[in-house]
């Protein structure tokens, strides 16, 4: 009996499945931030920007942080100046605007481009599905969600003007 090998198949089954654990980012102190650190939480990335008209979604953002923390989720901030210059701020004027209007709490990285040619490794990794094993998706405006899930593989995208509270993220956030 002859037995055939075929390395291709071999390969794409012990392939894993991109995830998010590999980038270490910025936050907005300066200091790297790991997403290795996250195995095991689900995780809600989301561009943010303070003059925009969905900015109250901080609000609700640090609502839905502080009552599923403790359950394994985190939110995490990216902001962006990319859609009609309404994150003009530097790294302090964004932390400041986000501790004294809106509570945030939740961990907030440096400002970042989300789209275009030069658009941050972790966008590009979020937006191809070449990268991500999911899907490939445009950032459409400021404060599009990306659901990440306890494997670090993105498993929804939420368009900007969908709540973080809306009924679907919130299923997702308690699917276990």
């Amino acid at each position: 009996m002859k037995v055939i090998f075929n390395e291709n198949i071999s390969h794409k089954m012990t392939q894993e499945i991109p995830n998010i654990h590999q980038f270490t980012v910025t936050d907005l102190q300066g200091k790297p931030f790991e997403f290795s650190t996250l195995k095991g939480k689900k995780i809600i990335i989301v561009n943010t920007a303070s003059k925009c008209g969905l900015t109250p979604q901080y609000e609700i953002l640090q609502e839905i942080y502080e009552k599923y923390q403790d359950q394994g989720l985190i939110v995490i901030g990216f902001p962006s100046n990319d859609f009609l210059w309404q994150e003009p701020g530097d790294s302090k004027k964004i932390e400041i605007f986000c501790k004294v209007n809106y509570g945030v709490t939740f961990p907030m990285m440096e400002k970042i481009k989300v789209k275009g040619t030069n658009k941050h490794d972790i966008y590009a990794f979020l937006t191809q599905k070449s990268k991500n094993g999911y899907a490939d998706s445009k950032v459409k405006w400021n404060f599009q969600k990306y659901l990440i899930n306890r494997a670090g593989e993105l498993e929804k995208i939420i368009a900007p003007k969908i709540k973080p509270n809306d009924p679907e993220v919130i299923a997702w956030i308690e699917k276990k």
